[in-house]
């Protein structure tokens, strides 16, 4: 091994290398690196791949061992329960976690008193279909994963450890006012023969916790004694896995925040199947939530969620009503889970959300709108906040331009959620507004820009999403804002060495040239400059590396890298708008170390010391002079 190699296999392995990776952050001014991975995609240990990564497994512990001392924290993706048929985090419960996030192997020893056989756990990871790749395999560690935990709670029921059943009991106690609806349902999906409510056959059973009268009220809690009674295993062991989860997630999170590091949970803007049954009463019938038409799709996005009532959400007073008081419960859940804050995915349907007819398209003819931005409209116009004076009638209602000014007063009842729901949960549990990191991709109408501006909000800048043609846009280097969290691409873009590949020789990879050429390299000529471009245009690694500089050299306080950004994978976890079994299943290699180190070699992980001295010196001459002490140490590591 070279002295080279030893040097750049140390930046994850030895105090000395982060230490001044960490001082060029710093100097820098960078606060936070935030690592991006759902948690289904975190490795696995040597002969101990179940099918799906957790946070709470032994190969998790030594991920955060690896990534300490450099990042500061890991943001993951939704938590929730999520369906047999369908892996996308984004449908999954919004109270209950992924059964599938449990580590099996720790309810195999005494801490949880042998709950589950090693035969069973072992049998599991020797029959695993993808053990020896870096995929998921959801559906056969959906049907394994119910198995063993079953087994482990028959047994639990059996031990003799008063302590940990006291727990138990404590535990669904305090959770009652979410768990005993989500629970219930697991019953109901029995009792009908599948877990979706619209098909179940009996009204009542629809609609148990959406009385319309006292009369109602009366039937339906008889109703739901009845079945507690009669399907109490099935309602115990759903309680009991989520009683499981809640321990290791705990465990798993105060055992980040020792090395130094923080989870950020991801709150989704869909609501599943069966939070849309248990808290219907707080829905506005017959209307959906979703995007309208645009360049990608001719008809819009028919996401089909339910969205909040306006008039469940905030009393007349505009105290919280209902729907208010229990969004609240939910971020204050996730806030004190989750320390390092909370990613709002799709902040504009917080704000300024696009609703259609339920079973219609998303467009105008077909009565879609803004739900708080309609006045115009003969159903949206009683929950309308700009008035028909606010509005541009020369653009139609789906456009960003649509809403020309807002008062003040207007703003503020924009960002009620915002304010009263969001920053009022992090308030209560000790912390602030920087805990929410605000995913605003994508359209940006007049209210949400205001809001975002009202509250001193940090949003993302996703560079690889720059339009170079625009010299103002928010994604170029040069334009980008300190309060925001930057990033190269998410889990819903391709890596940005493929986006590299496909940039470089066009038109929009000379465009991009000249924008970094001019943004990085503020001492060069304007000759120099042309060459650089030239050369980013068609060089597609140099693309990649020079993006990476551009990410740490802009002004954001916040970055964050997706896995396969940070490991040089050349593979894609979601691509938006498309369903299969490859979507949502990439995973951290079992061996990403050893992945890290060959693609480093090779010129596709991230040489982070490397990246961070080209940055300081994309900063100008004056900057570098000041940092010449830094900038040597980087060299040392590089």
């Amino acid at each position: 091994m070279t002295h080279c190699d030893e040097q750049r296999k140390s930046l994850f392995t030895d105090a000395q290398a982060k230490n001044i990776v960490t001082e060029a952050l710093k100097i820098l001014n960078k606060k936070h690196l935030a690592f991006i991975s759902h948690a289904n995609s975190f490795p696995a240990e040597e002969g101990k791949n179940t099918g799906f990564g957790s946070i709470n497994s032994n190969a998790a512990k030594k991920l955060i061992d690896f990534l300490s001392g450099v990042f500061t924290d890991v943001q993951l993706g939704p938590s929730g329960k999520t369906k047999s048929i369908d892996a996308s985090p984004y449908t999954g419960t919004i109270f209950s976690n992924n059964p599938l996030f449990i580590d099996l192997e720790q309810l195999t020893t005494e801490k949880w008193h042998n709950i589950l056989s090693k035969e069973t756990y072992n049998r599991i990871t020797e029959n695993n279909p993808n053990k020896n790749t870096n995929r998921t395999a959801y559906s056969y560690i959906f049907a394994a994963q119910e198995a063993a935990l079953k087994e482990a709670y028959n047994n639990f029921k059996n031990i003799n450890c008063n302590e940990l059943k006291t727990q138990f009991e404590q535990y669904k106690q305090n959770n009652k006012f979410w768990l005993e609806k989500d629970s219930l349902y697991e019953a109901l999906s029995v009792e009908h023969g599948n877990d979706y409510w619209p098909m179940w056959n009996n009204e009542i059973d629809k609609r148990l916790y959406n009385p319309q009268n006292e009369e109602e009220k009366v039937q339906f809690n008889a109703r739901i004694e009845e079945l507690q009674a009669k399907y109490f295993d099935v309602i115990d062991f759903y309680s009991f896995c989520q009683f499981v989860i809640s321990v290791q997630n705990t465990e798993s999170r105060e055992y980040a925040q020792s090395k130094g590091m923080k989870m950020i949970a991801d709150r989704q803007v869909a609501f599943s199947d069966r939070d849309n049954w248990a808290y219907q009463a707080y829905f506005l019938p017959g209307w959906c939530l979703g995007c309208p038409p645009d360049y990608f799709s001719e008809d819009g996005q028919m996401w089909g969620f339910p969205v909040m009532d306006p008039e469940k959400l905030f009393n007349p007073d505009g105290s919280l009503g209902e729907g208010g008081i229990l969004m609240k419960e939910l971020y204050k859940k996730m806030f004190i889970e989750n320390p390092g804050g909370v990613r709002i995915d799709h902040m504009v349907g917080l704000i300024d959300p696009w609703v259609y007819v339920s079973g219609k398209k998303p467009k105008i003819e077909e009565g879609a709108g803004r739900l708080y931005s309609s006045p115009e409209h003969p159903v949206l116009s009683r929950y309308a906040i700009a008035t028909k004076d606010d509005l541009n009638y020369e653009v139609e209602a789906d456009k960003e331009e649509r809403i020309l000014k807002l008062t003040e007063e207007q703003i503020k009842r924009y960002g009620a959620f915002i304010e009263k729901i969001v920053i009022g949960a992090a308030k209560e549990v000790g912390l602030d507004k920087d805990s929410i990191v605000c995913e605003d991709l994508g359209t940006l109408t007049h209210p949400v820009v205001s809001v975002m501006k009202e509250y001193d909000l940090q949003g993302m800048k996703l560079i690889q999403f720059v339009v170079p043609e625009k010299p103002e846009h928010p994604y170029r280097c040069k334009n980008i804002t300190p309060r925001s969290w930057a990033m190269v691409g998410t889990h819903d873009n391709e890596p940005i060495a493929m986006w590299a590949d496909q940039t470089v020789n066009t038109e929009a990879g000379y465009l991009n040239g000249k924008n970094l050429a001019e943004d990085l390299y503020p001492d060069a000529s304007d000759e120099e400059r042309e060459q650089i471009a030239v050369r980013i245009s068609k060089d597609a690694p140099f693309l990649t590396q020079t993006k990476f500089v551009e990410l740490f050299a802009c002004k954001a306080e916040n970055i964050q890298i997706f896995f396969t950004d940070l490991l040089g994978l050349y593979d894609v976890y979601n691509r938006p708008g498309t369903s299969g079994d490859q979507n949502w299943s990439l995973r951290i290699p079992d061996n990403y170390e050893e992945v890290y180190i060959n693609n480093l070699k090779e010129g596709k992980a991230l040489n982070l010391p490397l990246i961070l001295k080209l940055a300081i010196e994309a900063r100008g001459h004056e900057f570098v002079s000041n940092n010449q002490e830094i900038i040597k140490k980087l060299e040392s590591i590089i």
